[in-house]
């Protein structure tokens, strides 16, 4: 009785008024950019999921999927294989080739994770495709669907956190401790006054149980003397009827203020219930208005990327374009780089020769200088020879004379 006094009430309305969830905005861009980073998350493992149901039923969404993504998807299967049989064999291996198959493993491992990026790239370029698919492809398996639904709570609980501020999530638990004490006083009352009530009961029925035993004694006992004492048998049994009677009308009133207090408590206990529910029509309805905003997000983002792709296809091309020109020049440049070797070959041996002939010229010119010197002085020595002789001819003449 003490718990449903209208000031509890009206506190207990007031703290379920303060932790209405229509009062939370997310008025954060880092709260809605976070949200939108999970979602993206929750719908590339939603796409990861498909993946090994699609590549086996490949024929059936080849017309589906276009050349580009059925590529990629064979080769993320040749790649699955690869890595599976790398697996087999570093189980089955010996330890000398332990380190060159971890090797093999981890650039193995590196080429999936592209390829699964790449996958993912593909196919959330085609945001009606991913629906289809979704619907198209068969159920995921139990790890992956755990995994995904385990990753929706988080993302939930994420997003009920951000969208809490301190002060308010103090408040809310300790209103929830509140609420826990205040029920657990309710159950310990309405168990007390259970076991009261059982305690009144059975000691209604041993008191009247005695009476009755009281009176089957007398009975007995007064055999013999019916006749004098009727009367005064009648008088006892009537007075005990009548005790009887006024002890179970006040256990009845005892009972019906039980009851009483037992259907106040189920009032407040309906209440309370009343409220939880009008709180989760609120949260449902807030739940769906930010499903209809991330809907919008998720719209804009895909317009973007578009956007953004028609811009990248735009580069690509010109960057194909320049490349070809690049190839063009380089070939170019490797003709005019052969023709320059052959030129600088050509004059080198130009050079070569002229410096051997320049070389040949030279001796050939000490050799005529020489030549010419020792002609000059062959002659010289000719002349000096024959002036000697003369003067040696004209001294004999000179002595005969």
């Amino acid at each position: 009785k003490g718990m449903a006094t209208p000031e509890k009430a009206t506190i207990t309305l007031d703290a379920m008024k303060m932790l209405d969830p229509r009062r939370l905005k997310p008025d954060s861009v880092e709260t809605e950019r976070i949200i939108t980073v999970l979602d993206e998350t929750i719908a590339k493992l939603e796409l990861s999921s498909l993946i090994p149901r699609i590549i086996n039923s490949l024929d059936r969404f080849a017309d589906m999927l276009g050349p580009e993504i059925t590529n990629s998807l064979i080769e993320h299967q040749k790649l699955s294989n690869e890595m599976e049989h790398l697996l087999a064999s570093s189980e089955e291996g010996d330890t000398m080739r332990a380190e060159e198959q971890r090797g093999c493993l981890c650039l193995r491992e590196q080429r999936l994770k592209c390829s699964v990026r790449n996958v993912l790239r593909l196919l959330l370029a085609n945001p009606s495709l991913c629906q289809a698919l979704k619907y198209e492809a068969w159920a995921r398996e139990s790890p992956a669907e755990v995994f995904i639904k385990a990753f929706g709570e988080f993302r939930n609980f994420m997003l009920e956190t951000l969208l809490t501020s301190p002060m308010e999530e103090e408040e809310k638990i300790q209103f929830m401790k509140d609420i826990s004490l205040q029920i657990k006083k309710n159950t310990e009352a309405i168990t007390a006054l259970q076991a009261e009530l059982a305690a009144a009961i059975q000691t209604q029925e041993e008191e009247i149980h005695m009476k009755d035993n009281v009176i089957k004694d007398l009975k007995n006992g007064m055999q013999d003397l019916t006749t004098d004492c009727k009367a005064g048998i009648q008088q006892i049994k009537q007075e005990g009827e009548k005790q009887q009677e006024e002890e179970l009308q006040a256990s009845q009133a005892r009972c019906a203020g039980l009851q009483q207090d037992i259907q106040q408590l189920g009032a407040q206990l309906n209440a309370l219930v009343l409220e939880h529910r009008a709180s989760e029509l609120a949260l449902r309805k807030r739940k769906s208005r930010v499903e209809m905003e991330i809907v919008n997000w998720i719209q804009k983002y895909d317009t973007d990327m578009g956007e953004k792709q028609a811009e990248y296809e735009e580069v690509d091309a010109a960057y194909t374009e320049e490349k070809a020109q690049l190839s063009l020049l380089m070939e170019k440049h490797a003709v005019l780089l052969q023709e320059y070797s052959q030129i600088e070959e050509e004059r080198r041996i130009r050079q070569k020769k002229e410096e051997q002939a320049l070389k040949e010229l030279t001796t050939k010119t000490l050799a005529a200088i020489r030549i010419q010197a020792f002609w000059r002085g062959y002659l010289v020595r000719s002349l000096f020879k024959s002036k000697r002789k003369k003067k040696k001819k004209g001294k004999g003449k000179k002595a005969k004379k």
